[in-house]
């Protein structure tokens, strides 16, 4: 870190911030990260369809980062074309890509921020299957269609299982030849590793299925890849979902219990895993994950982009669309939440994991009140937070707590139409009560663009907060 950058790091902690367990230093085995507070798993739909990054990309990180918190954690990154979630988000499966991670780090790292790449495959979880994977069903544990919007896939064959745990492998190396600070392997939230580890998905009968071990196998294989590959100081982490709610749909077959995430988080640490970060649910979206509100007005108007992509998509759309029919999902997707907090949703299942294990422990969860935070942390329940939602509402955040304030001015109001907006429109903050009209939401929505042919690095002072 030069001086200037240490100078206005030294700036941004107010002495009474100092003192708070919030901006004290998260020791891990091969990385200390300047407070507790990491930016989660989200971006828009920035990059390039080959899956090379762009310079939109770097002004959206760099956003985060000059606002003051400790690490990101990138959306998630696909090790493999036929991996992708969405496409249009940039990937981690050549070695050429390698230069453009390399930039976007270095522009995150001017800020005295971290940055952590977080390894994916959607498995049947494709929301937007793109030009690469158009039209075939992805790979998975299972041959059984995913339940909320009917995505088709394939039970993976054991050599598919083996490409796989390479692609990570390698994607691993790719991060750390970029500079990056480490990496996430995402096992929550209905994606790949989740279709091995939860019961409610996985069916299959060889080594891959059936007892808790047999599910574990492939993340745990994965984990064991990425460390004979690039070797023990290399930062490694794993989100899990600590329990397997019920999805929306009534008749989803129930999950992982939270003994059993307690049990698998011992075996991720046991196999090389630096920390772990604590999510809950099954599915992405899922009603408990993400908390808050459901904006029919918003999902009408963006769902559409998803219609080709399942067997399931015009039924949701219908039900989306038209008001008549809207209470139906209404009640499927907030018979979960009766009596479930917005902020700190995970906190209590974050609480047992890290009762289990010896390495850090972060719960994401709709976290937004300093004294809340700290509370998590001061009693034992984790010992960072990641934040998504209300860092997109204010990416300064950590700025408002040094100053002493618990919430900033404007909060989060969990609406979720950031998210919702995700298959269609950039991302950013869409709550209008938060803007004086519809130009000046439009207008913090577009700073993140920029028209610059190549991927440059931007100081500070381009840098929009």
């Amino acid at each position: 870190m030069t001086e200037e950058i240490a100078s206005a790091a030294a700036e941004s902690v107010t002495p009474a911030a100092a003192k708070d367990v919030i901006f004290t230093p998260l020791k891990f085995n091969n990385l200390e990260v300047k407070n507790r507070i990491f930016r989660s798993s989200v971006s828009g739909r920035f990059d390039n369809e080959d899956g090379s990054l762009t310079q939109t990309r770097i002004n959206w990180e760099c956003k985060f980062a000059k606002g003051g918190i400790g690490a990101i954690i990138s959306s998630y990154v696909p090790v493999l074309m036929e991996g992708r979630i969405i496409a249009g988000y940039a990937t981690i499966h050549r070695d050429d890509f390698i230069p453009y991670w390399q930039k976007l780090g270095e522009a995150v790292h001017s800020f005295g921020c971290k940055f952590i790449m977080q390894l994916s495959h959607s498995g049947r979880q494709m929301d937007v299957p793109g030009v690469h994977n158009y039209a075939r069903p992805t790979l998975s544990s299972t041959s059984k269609k995913e339940s909320l919007h009917g995505f088709l896939c394939r039970a993976m064959t054991i050599a598919e299982i083996h490409y796989t745990i390479d692609a990570f492998a390698k994607g691993a190396w790719r991060a750390r030849e970029a500079g990056l600070d480490g990496v996430e392997l995402h096992a929550a939230n209905g994606y790949l590793f989740t279709q091995f580890l939860s019961s409610g998905i996985n069916d299959r009968t060889d080594d891959y299925g059936g007892s808790l071990t047999n599910r574990a196998r492939f993340l745990l294989d994965v984990i064991s890849a990425i460390r004979a590959e690039v070797g023990s100081k290399f930062h490694l982490q794993v989100k899990i979902s600590a329990v397997d709610h019920n999805n929306v749909v009534p008749w989803e077959k129930k999950g992982n219990t939270l003994s059993e995430s307690v049990q698998i988080a011992k075996w991720c640490e046991a196999a090389g895993a630096d920390a772990l970060h604590v999510s809950t649910g099954s599915l992405f979206p899922h009603p408990l994950n993400p908390p808050g509100g459901f904006s029919f007005e918003t999902i009408a108007a963006t769902y559409d982009a998803m219609i080709s992509s399942g067997t399931s998509t015009l039924r949701n759309y219908f039900l989306f669309r038209y008001p008549i029919l809207r209470p139906i999902f209404h009640w499927a997707w907030f018979r979960m939440k009766r009596g479930r907090p917005v902020e700190g949703v995970g906190e209590d299942d974050a609480r047992a994991i890290k009762a289990a294990v010896k390495i850090p422990v972060i719960s994401t969860g709709g976290w937004q009140t300093a004294s809340k935070i700290r509370d998590a942390i001061n009693s034992g329940a984790c010992d960072g937070v990641s934040i998504a939602r209300s860092l997109i509402a204010n990416p300064n955040l950590p700025k408002f707590w040094a100053a002493g304030d618990d919430l900033p001015p404007s909060p989060c109001t969990y609406c979720n139409r950031c998210l919702l907006n995700a298959p269609k429109n950039p991302m950013g903050c869409y709550e209008p009560l938060r803007f004086a009209n519809h130009a000046a939401m439009v207008e913090q929505l577009m700073t993140i663009y920029n028209t610059h042919p190549t991927l440059q690095v931007p100081t500070p002072q381009q840098v929009s907060p």
